[in-house]
C-alpha cells in the first residue's frame, strides 16, 4: 500500500524528492525549519531590492521541465527561463577580458586573441569533455552507487577517459595559456571543488553547459521555488515552515518518524532528508543507530570550502556588465590552496558578481541593481571569528568593485548586508559550514560520498548536495531522481499503484 514519506528540508532537493515520490503514489509531508521554502535558494528582500539568496545559475533545465511532467503539466505554466548570453564574463586582474559563450564562432576567436595555438588544443577539449559528459552524466548521474561494485564497474571507463586526473591537469594538456587554463576550470568553484584536486569528471560540467545553455528565472531563483510549490500543493503534498526537525526516530535499525523542534513525533514509514548528512548523522540520529557514521568517521572527511555572499543594491545601473561575471584575482593555485588546506583569509579575492537586473530589471526599484557578490573563503575549520572579519570582508569587497568594476558603487548604494560561514553552519545546518558538503575529490564522489541510501538506518534517504551525484543544481535535482531506484514502490494488492487522476489532472 502507499507508504507514508517524511520529507526534512525544502531545498531543491527535497522539493524534487518530493514530487518524484508523490509521483510514485506516496504521501508526503515535506518540513522545513525555516519561513520560507527554498533552502539555500531563500529569497531575501531589502528597501525594494529582490537578491536571491543561493543558487543563480541555471543549467540543464529539462530537469524542472520533468518534475512537471510527472504531472502532465508544463513547467512554462509557472516559471519562465531565459537563456543568458554570455554565459559567463571572465575578467582578469590586467582588464582583459573573456566571455565565455555557447556560440563556436565567437568562442574560437577570443581564444585566438589570447593564443592562436589553443584553438586547436580547445577543440580536442571539447572533444574530451563530450565523451567524458557520455559516460559521466549521461549513464552515472542518476546511478544507484549502493555497492562497491557499482563503482568498480565504471573504473575501466574513468581509466580510458583518463577522468581520474585533476581537472586543472586534463585542461592544461589541450590548453597552454594560464589565462585561458582559468577560464576553462573555474566550473568545479560552483560545486564546492578546488580544480586542482577536483577529478576530470566534473569537466563534464563544460559539455553540460554548452549542451543545454545558461539560463535565468524571470522574478529569480525564488520563481522556481514558488513554482515548485505551487505543483506539489496542487497534487496533494503537505509543506510546513516553520517546522524544525529534531531528530530522526530509529527503532530496530529503521526510521520510525521524525521528533519536532516542539516536541511533536510523526510517524512515518519513509524518511528522506535533503539536510546534510554529515549533520544528519551527527546531529539528528542517535550514536547507537549508528555503525558506519560515527561522529569520528564522519569529521574525517574533506568538506568544501564555505562562502561569503554580499547583496547589495544601487541607485544607478551599470548597462555594460554582464549577468554573470567572474572576477579574477592576481593568485589562482595559490590563493586556492589558502582557502582550501591553509584554512586562512587571504588579502586577496577572485569573486562571482551576479547582476540578475541586467535580465530581469524588476528586481530592483526603477533605475536601480540589485546585486550579489560571492567570494569563496575558508569554511569553519579556519577558527575565524567573522562578527570580526565580516564587516571588513565585505568593506574590502565593496572597495574592490568601486576602484576596479562599479564606478561609483559607495556614493549608490541604497542597501548592503552579507551572509558568511556562520550563515551555512547555523541558519543552513551544514556540517563546519561548509557550502556544498564534502568536497568533490575522487574519493568523496559516487560510491564514497555519502550513499542516497543510508546504510545505518532502513528507510532514511538522502538527497541533496552531498550524496550523488553532488553539488550543483543538476546534481541535485539528479539526487532525487535516484530515489526512484532505491525508495520501494507502493503496492495494492501486489500490484504497482497509478497517480490518482485527481493528481495528474
Amino acid at each position: 500500500m502507499s507508504k507514508q514519506v517524511i520529507v526534512i528540508g525544502a531545498g531543491f532537493g527535497g522539493l524534487a524528492a518530493a514530487a518524484r515520490l508523490r509521483a510514485m503514489g506516496h504521501g508526503v509531508t515535506i518540513l522545513e525549519a525555516g519561513n520560507q521554502p527554498g533552502g539555500r535558494a531563500r529569497a531575501f528582500e531589502s528597501e525594494g531590492f529582490h537578491f536571491d539568496a543561493g543558487p543563480t545559475v541555471i543549467t540543464a533545465p529539462h530537469l524542472f521541465d520533468e518534475l512537471f511532467a510527472l504531472f502532465g503539466k508544463d513547467r512554462r505554466d509557472y516559471f519562465e527561463l531565459v537563456p543568458v548570453d554570455p554565459f559567463y564574463r571572465v575578467v582578469f586582474p590586467d582588464g582583459r577580458r573573456f566571455d565565455y559563450v555557447g556560440d563556436d564562432e565567437r568562442l574560437l576567436s577570443q581564444i585566438a586573441d589570447f593564443n592562436p595555438a589553443d584553438v586547436r588544443g580547445y577543440q580536442k577539449l571539447i572533444e574530451h569533455s563530450q565523451r567524458i559528459f557520455d559516460v559521466g552524466y549521461t549513464e552515472l548521474v542518476d546511478a544507484d552507487f549502493s555497492r562497491f561494485g557499482d563503482m568498480m564497474r565504471i573504473v575501466p571507463d574513468l581509466v580510458r577517459l583518463r577522468a581520474y586526473k585533476s581537472l586543472y591537469g586534463l585542461v592544461s594538456h589541450y590548453i597552454k595559456d594560464d589565462a585561458l587554463r582559468q577560464v576553462f576550470t573555474f566550473q568545479p568553484l560552483l560545486i564546492g571543488g578546488n580544480p586542482f584536486r577536483a577529478p576530470a569528471i566534473y569537466l563534464l560540467i563544460h559539455w553540460l553547459e554548452r549542451k543545454w545553455g545558461i539560463h535565468f528565472a524571470m522574478g529569480g531563483t525564488a520563481a522556481i521555488v514558488h513554482g515548485l510549490t505551487r505543483l506539489l500543493g496542487e497534487v496533494g503534498v503537505d509543506l510546513r515552515l516553520n517546522t524544525p526537525v529534531e531528530r530522526i526516530e530509529v527503532a530496530n535499525g529503521r526510521a520510525k518518524g521524525v521528533l519536532l523542534g516542539d516536541g511533536t513525533f510523526l510517524e512515518s514509514d519513509i524518511v528522506v532528508s535533503n539536510a546534510d548528512p554529515a549533520m544528519v548523522y551527527t546531529n539528528l540520529i542517535e550514536a547507537s543507530a549508528r555503525r558506519k557514521h560515527s561522529d569520528a568517521s564522519v569529521a574525517k572527511k574533506r568538506y568544501s570550502m564555505s562562502l561569503f555572499v554580499g547583496y547589495f543594491g544601487t541607485k544607478k545601473t551599470y548597462p555594460d556588465l554582464a549577468h554573470h561575471s567572474i572576477l579574477l584575482g592576481p593568485r589562482y593555485r595559490e590563493l586556492l590552496t589558502d582557502i582550501f588546506d591553509r584554512k586562512r583569509l587571504a588579502d586577496d579575492f577572485s569573486l562571482y558578481l551576479h547582476a540578475p537586473t541586467r535580465t530581469d530589471p524588476g528586481l530592483a526599484p526603477s533605475g536601480g541593481e540589485s546585486f550579489y557578490v560571492l567570494s569563496p573563503v575558508p569554511n569553519q575549520q579556519s577558527g575565524l571569528d567573522w562578527a570580526v572579519e565580516g564587516p571588513r570582508y565585505m568593506d574590502r569587497i565593496l572597495e574592490a568593485l568601486d576602484a576596479h568594476h562599479l564606478p561609483g558603487l559607495r556614493d549608490n548604494l541604497a542597501t548592503q548586508f552579507y551572509v558568511d560561514p556562520t550563515y551555512f553552519e547555523t541558519e543552513l545546518r551544514s556540517y563546519q559550514g561548509a557550502a556544498f558538503g564534502p568536497e568533490p575529490t575522487l574519493r568523496q564522489s559516487a560510491y564514497f560520498r555519502f550513499h542516497n541510501a543510508s546504510e545505518d538506518v532502513h528507510g532514511l534517504y538522502f538527497v541533496g548536495a552531498g550524496v550523488h551525484p553532488g553539488a550543483g543544481l543538476p546534481g541535485v535535482l539528479s539526487s532525487a531522481k535516484v530515489l526512484e531506484r532505491v525508495v520501494p514502490q507502493p503496492e495494492t494488492a501486489g500490484r504497482l499503484v497509478s497517480i490518482p487522476k485527481a493528481v495528474t489532472a
